[in-house]
């Protein structure tokens, strides 16, 4: 498998990677500039020239993936034989610059409820580079003419978001669907359905956050179902409302919706260094802390 496929391999899997490029070559090296191999958690694919340079780059990969790395690096290495390392020593004579380039694992966010703050939350989430599932039991909330066309018109015309609408009657049947590690939220015009999405989320593996929109005693009331229908109080703890950090207060849905967005981007940073050596299809047990939603 050559480095491209196993890179929209890795990325179809949500496994960090990173990209190691030859970037530029003094004098003699294995491999000519703009060699390639793709690192993963525990996998190589592709060669910039074995040895002590790969094993070298290798290892630096490794530690920015463990570290949730978001920033490319330059790593200069000298081959000779007076630069000894602990991988050994390469005499080819030359001087290679290598660019470590961090393929992240795409967020993935799901908004029940498309209501007034779903609806400005969405319209914050959709500028940054995550998998936006909108999901709504009324189809009037997740029209084209409301929400717009990605790409071309309305809320989303200039997202870089990868958005995905879902029309569900029964909304909390969307979270089968859902990659794992994804974010929920949940914020739908009925506290019904509210109670059977947070209480499916609760029975469903792998997802990194569960937040409720809403005031305490509304928690209070759920709390009390949630235990009726079998959740014990570890699961309940999982549960965090309000939504958002305090630092930003107001009930007004575009404020509600910063908060939001503010928390998520905060979770979605720490959850990055636990990918680089979490097993596929694990997720943390993300918090999202209390804010000012209502």
């Amino acid at each position: 498998m050559d480095w491209i496929d196993a890179l929209q391999a890795l990325r179809s899997s949500r496994t960090p990677a990173v990209i190691v490029t030859l970037a530029l070559v003094r004098g003699h090296a294995p491999r000519n500039g703009g060699a390639k191999m793709v690192v993963s958690p525990d996998a190589v694919f592709g060669t910039v020239g074995g040895g002590n340079l790969e094993a070298t780059a290798v290892d630096r990969a490794r530690a920015m993936l463990s570290a949730g790395s978001a920033e490319p690096e330059l790593l200069v290495l000298t081959l000779s034989d007076k630069a000894v390392t602990e991988y050994g020593v390469q005499c080819c004579g030359g001087e290679v610059t290598i660019m470590l380039e961090p393929v992240r694992v795409t967020p993935s966010i799901a908004i029940f409820g498309m209501g007034h703050v779903g609806l400005e939350l969405a319209r914050i989430l959709a500028r940054h580079e995550v998998d936006l599932h909108l999901i709504d039991s009324r189809a009037e909330m997740l029209a084209a003419e409301r929400i717009g066309v990605p790409g071309e018109s309305g809320v989303f015309a200039d997202s870089v978001a990868r958005i995905h609408t879902t029309l569900a009657p029964v909304p909390e049947s969307a979270l089968a669907g859902l990659p794992a590690g994804s974010h929920v939220l949940v914020m739908t015009h009925d506290h019904v359905e509210d109670l059977a999405v947070v209480d499916m989320s609760l029975r469903t593996e792998g997802l990194a956050s569960i937040g409720l929109i809403g005031s305490s005693s509304k928690w209070a009331r759920f709390a009390k179902k949630l235990r009726e229908l079998g959740q014990d109080e570890s699961d309940l703890a999982r549960v965090v409302t309000p939504i958002g950090i305090p630092e930003v207060a107001g009930k007004q849905p575009a404020v509600i919706a910063v908060s939001v967005a503010a928390r998520l981007l905060q979770l979605i940073d720490e959850a990055a260094a636990d990918e680089g050596t979490a097993d596929e299809g694990t997720a943390d047990e993300g918090a999202l802390e209390e804010g000012p939603g209502a």
